[in-house]
């Protein structure tokens, strides 16, 4: 009787770890898909008519916090989130059920609405993506001023998988009073780094990327676009700084416009690589508690929906990519 589980020459998969969070993730190298299978994958479409869609109709939204330019040309729009998960309070008031803690959810909760209907940000220029970024951090400068607030959580959905519930272009901006578990790991990581080998964990990964360039999708002069070592999911993309640089929110012109540059190109690629994927982005910056996190490097993340969780991830937490980066990074730099 032959042995089913005797050694194979080549291993069907790779266990790979991220060095910030010390957490595996699995990267599937033998039943690896072609990059173009992902963009013949079906697209729940989300629409609303322009009659009824809320972000086409202002007047419904209340009074903006800031817009881009003043008036009724505006592009670029941020308003009170009509459904927020958090709301305005002066205390927290802690207290306890039994052996468990309980917070008031307080805090602030804004979308920034993007003129048309149906342009994405795939499709912006640079400098229409650069108008986006500035909305991004005018609001983040004051809403981390705002009593109790611990942390600012600037995040994008587009496309229905990807939680979407209106397809008019638009991001969400959350302050809250809590440092939420995934970032608190990344700091947590990025010191743990620092302590044991006295550098930069992300500078440390980001300088090996642009030497072995595999995983290299675009740079420009400050950023660098590319698919990261431990990827969560197929065609993952992050944004780096090139300069160490804890703080999203103290980039100066020059930063916002290479950003927004990366940026830019990022989405472009996936949108024309994978047929318009759905995707969630979201911006990893130090906390605005007060305190010390000079180890931190600050980043953008870009997920594209292109796998869902099942019973292996959800029991484990370990994520399961069926397309190595090397080859995401490659596909991409095509587009």
């Amino acid at each position: 009787m032959t042995n089913p589980y005797k050694a194979k020459k080549t291993t069907v998969s790779e266990l790979r770890m991220d060095l910030v969070s010390d957490d595996w993730v699995v990267i599937a190298t033998g039943r690896a898909r072609r990059p173009e299978t992902f963009a013949k994958e079906k697209r729940t479409e989300v629409e609303v008519p322009l009659k009824k869609c809320p972000f086409c109709n202002l007047e419904t939204q209340g009074t903006p916090f800031c817009q881009c330019p003043k008036g009724k040309n505006w592009r670029v729009a941020s308003f009170p989130n009509k459904y927020p998960a958090f709301s305005a309070g002066e205390k927290l008031n802690k207290r306890k059920e039994g052996p468990n803690e309980i917070l008031d959810g307080v805090g602030f909760c804004e979308v920034i609405v993007t003129r048309d209907h149906k342009k994405q940000l795939a499709q912006f220029s640079q400098t229409e993506v650069k108008e986006v970024v500035d909305a991004y951090q005018e609001r983040y400068l004051d809403l981390m001023n705002k009593k109790l607030v611990k942390y600012v959580a600037i995040f994008h959905n587009h496309g229905r998988e990807a939680g979407a519930s209106i397809a008019h272009p638009h991001s969400q901006i959350i302050a809250f009073p809590i440092i939420d578990p995934d970032l608190r790991g990344s700091v947590e990581g990025a010191e743990r780094f620092y302590k044991k080998e006295g550098k930069s964990v992300y500078c440390t990964m980001i300088n090996w990327d642009l030497k072995d360039g595999r995983r290299i999708v675009y740079e420009n002069k400050k950023f660098v676009v590319l698919c990261p070592f431990a990827s969560q999911t197929s065609f993952e993309v992050r944004v780096y700084p090139k300069e160490h640089l804890p703080y999203f929110e103290r980039m100066n012109e020059e930063e916002k416009n290479l950003f927004a540059d990366g940026l830019r190109v990022a989405l472009n690629k996936l949108y024309r690589g994978l047929n318009d994927p759905p995707y969630n982005f979201y911006i990893h910056t130090a906390p605005c508690d007060g305190g010390n996190y000079d180890s931190y490097h600050w980043h953008l993340i870009i997920l594209p929906k292109t796998a869902v969780w099942a019973g292996f991830e959800l029991s484990t937490g370990i994520e399961i990519s069926t397309i190595e980066p090397e080859k995401a990074a490659k596909f991409l730099r095509k587009f």
